[in-house]
């Protein structure tokens, strides 16, 4: 019997609590997008990763975005999944496939003026209300999302979110769901420049959670890609 690697582990693993999940919700797998967040982790374990087949990443960072690439110049799907500068935007605006942070229009603007294709974006929403966390209100989202008309340059395929950290699963659920309705809400609005589908919510605590209210992309960490003091994968 061929022993698996720690990696080829979690990843079973997380394979089996999403099939779960949809089973609970009745959703289908294909549903669901598996994001490696691999902003801890060395350019050999990204490889890694992406070697079994997982080929949507995330990094928070430009320089670890602009790393990453440089080691691993094929084969990937690029997330920007963290908070991001307008001064920034040019470092890394042509480099990614989805940006899962826009909150604001002077972050708009900055991607108007620096892409050269429309991005996907997800607008960020702080629903928890959280004063440690980034993103709009649900009530001035889509006012945020109306004023974008004019951005062609901006596509806006859904919305995001980060629950609370506790272990009150009562709470983080009602985070998610309020996202879903709202997202739901807005897609029924058929605005042509945000067909607003898609949520990103859920990470290594709470990705389960996630995908029974509905998530389309969840951003796993440490629960998939490990720590590098576990040694060799």
């Amino acid at each position: 019997m061929i022993e698996m690697k720690p990696l080829q582990q979690r990843i079973n693993t997380i394979e089996e609590t999403i099939c779960r999940a949809c089973e609970y919700a009745g959703r289908k797998r294909d549903d669901v997008t598996v994001i490696a967040v691999t902003k801890q982790v060395s350019d050999e374990r990204t490889q890694n990763v992406l070697n079994e087949g997982i080929i949507h990443l995330g990094e928070n960072r430009p320089e670890g975005l602009i790393g990453k690439q440089q080691a691993i110049p094929q084969g990937a799907v690029w997330h920007f999944i963290g908070n991001v500068q307008s001064r920034k935007v040019k470092e890394i605006i042509e480099r990614i496939d989805y940006l899962h942070s826009l909150d604001r229009l002077s972050l708009a603007k900055e991607i108007q003026k620096r892409a050269v294709e429309p991005v996907d974006c997800f607008v960020q929403v702080n629903v928890s209300f959280e004063e440690s966390k980034s993103g709009l209100s649900p009530a001035e989202t889509l006012g945020f999302i109306e004023a974008l008309r004019d951005y062609d340059k901006i596509r806006v395929i859904g919305l995001m979110t980060m629950a609370p950290l506790t272990e009150d699963q009562d709470t983080i659920r009602k985070v998610f769901r309020g996202l879903r309705e709202l997202r739901d809400e807005l897609a029924a609005k058929k605005m042509q420049h945000a067909p607003v589908t898609k949520l990103s919510m859920g990470m290594s605590n709470d990705y389960s959670i996630a995908i029974e209210e509905g998530a389309t992309h969840v951003r796993i960490g440490t629960a998939l890609v490990g720590s590098e003091s576990e040694g060799d994968e």
